[in-house]
């Protein structure tokens, strides 16, 4: 049997081929939840090679951020409820499903921006 090294949290694969990481079966999908993990997507970071000013919410106009984002934005409460409910990021990516954040942002119209 041969494994490969998928890269995601350091896991092993049993084969090569199509690996699905936190019960999300689209690679995009992933790389969202990776980049919200990490704190850094594309709609929050892309000032930085911009030259531009750090980017605002168009909902509240404070400072966009992934925490913002996830727990902070009063415009998005009712849709945020809709899928999770979490006190901090560490509860939203420890306990919530991955699929419920996806369809959160998707809801949200943030998936095609990160």
């Amino acid at each position: 049997m041969s494994l490969f090294y998928c890269g995601y949290y350091g896991r092993i694969c049993p084969t090569v081929g199509k690996c699905v990481h936190n019960n999300l079966d689209l690679r995009r999908d992933a790389v969202i939840i990776y980049r919200l993990k990490i704190g850094h997507s594309r709609l929050t970071h892309s000032y930085l090679l911009s030259g531009d000013d750090h980017p605002t919410c168009t909902k509240c106009d404070a400072v966009l951020t992934v925490k913002h984002t996830l727990l902070d934005c009063p415009e998005l409460r009712d849709v945020r409820l809709k899928y999770f409910t979490a006190s901090s990021l560490k509860d939203i990516f420890e306990i919530v499903d991955n699929r419920f954040i996806i369809d959160f942002i998707k809801d949200a119209h943030f998936y095609h921006q990160l």
